[in-house]
């Protein structure tokens, strides 16, 4: 079986299956209020995409019947598929291109098999257009869901150290090899490998039929999504492994790109990364490349040790995003940012970017000081809201792990969260560091 993406005239993603013995829902499941927000129409942009109405067992390009919706995203659908045909399709999205050009590296990295890269794709149309389709070998859960099954939600300490090891072998794949940059590192975007084979056989013959509703504005039928395959078998949680997956918002850095902008052929200048993982060279307009994904990753590390987020003042109470209190608690945990970082922010916002781009108040920005709601240093560099600036220390963030263990993450994580870009160390470089070493 395999997963299905089913995109908005983005994009759709698919798991697909080979074996023919697992048989749909008979029929649909309770119900749901008309009132009620499932999945998908709880994004906030959901009335201004057009999602493809895809329904259980619905056949799409002659190859793929859908059996069973197991996630959604403000631009996609997930559906488990079964495989009746052996058709080809051709490529035909950024995130395809992307993995095509993973999936092209003549290489024999080890780290490969850490990135999800789709099997195929095709094309449907919908009621509102075209809607890509991409194809993938299945997976059990994201890491966020895998964590609710352990106490307090958070991983066993050596299980967690093997999942970053593993993720920072991905990393260097991707960096060093592909020259990609995936700018989008959250719980969400790691999936887990299947323990054993018969976990997904046994996640099907147990199906029951998926509640929906009818979308009265649209006319499209909204499912609720399946997504509990049961109970892990701890006993072979060593065979788990966890890849990075979702590379639509990923950027090549091996030649010239418009889709993100560029500055000669090695340094990103939009926007990129989610809220809370965002690195300070983006927020400033520095310009960025593979060391945006480490500062990243630095920052999911809490979210993965300690099931928590490392920075707590990123958004004002409207819920949008506050680049200077995120910048302030920057500080507070780092120190002030070096001049030539200042420099650097300064000397780029004079060059406006190729593209003008809207930023979440609905403005049309041309750098990235108007986009995030600089300046936020003054000519002297000087940080221009320092009642912002929290009492805590980085020290104080970490609860999570017991006393012997503290000075180690902190040297680890010291190596990937600093303010300069150049002076953090690669995820090769990352894999040998002691905190990972796992205690005879």
């Amino acid at each position: 079986m395999l997963p299905l993406r089913l995109l908005t005239p983005r994009r759709t993603l698919f798991s697909f299956a080979k074996k023919s013995l697992w048989q749909l829902p008979s029929n649909s499941g309770p119900p749901i209020p008309q009132q009620e927000l499932v999945d998908e129409e709880a994004c906030s942009d959901y009335g201004s995409a057009s999602f493809y109405p895809a329904k259980p067992g619905e056949v799409l390009a002659k190859k793929f019947q859908l059996l069973v919706k197991i996630g959604w995203g403000s631009q996609s659908t997930v559906w488990l598929a079964r495989d009746v045909s052996s058709n080809n399709a051709d490529d035909a999205c950024h995130e395809k291109e992307i993995e095509n050009h993973i999936t092209g590296q003549q290489s024999e990295h080890r780290g490969r098999v850490i990135l999800r890269t789709c099997l195929d794709d095709f094309e449907v149309t919908g009621p509102k257009g075209k809607h890509m389709c991409l194809v993938y070998e299945p997976m059990r859960e994201p890491l966020w869901i895998l964590q609710r099954r352990f106490v307090n939600r958070k991983l066993p300490l050596p299980i967690a150290k093997a999942y970053i090891y593993f993720l920072l072998v991905g990393l260097d794949h991707l960096h060093s090899e592909c020259k990609v940059v995936h700018t989008d590192l959250k719980l969400g975007n790691i999936l887990m490998s299947f323990e054993n084979e018969s976990t997904l056989t046994n996640f099907i013959k147990r199906q029951q039929p998926m509640q929906c509703k009818v979308d009265n504005e649209s006319g499209r039928t909204i499912y609720r999504c399946h997504i509990d395959f049961g109970a892990l078998a701890g006993r072979e949680i060593k065979n788990m492994i966890p890849q990075i997956a979702d590379f639509g918002l990923a950027t090549r850095l091996d030649r010239p790109s418009t889709l993100n902008g560029m500055v000669g052929e090695q340094l990103g200048t939009y926007p990129i990364q989610p809220d809370y993982y965002r690195a300070p060279e983006v927020i400033l307009g520095c310009g960025w490349d593979f060391k945006a994904d480490i500062w990243n990753f630095g920052v999911l590390l809490w979210n993965i040790l300690g099931n928590k987020e490392l920075f707590q003042q990123v958004r004002d109470t409207n819920g949008q995003y506050d680049a200077k209190s995120h910048l302030a608690e920057m500080i507070a945990l780092l120190g002030p940012p070096p001049g030539e970082l200042l420099a650097k922010s300064k000397a780029m916002s004079e060059h406006n970017w190729p593209q003008p781009v809207m930023n979440e108040t609905g403005a049309l920005c041309n750098n990235a000081l108007e986009f995030f709601g600089g300046p936020f240093f003054n000519a002297e560099g000087k940080f221009c809201y320092n009642e912002l600036i929290p009492s805590r220390s980085l020290e104080d963030t970490i609860p999570f792990l017991e006393e012997k263990d503290r000075e180690a993450f902190l040297t680890f994580i010291r190596d990937m969260l600093i303010w300069l870009p150049e002076k953090r160390k690669t995820a090769r470089e990352l894999i040998d560091h002691p905190f990972l070493k796992l205690r005879g």
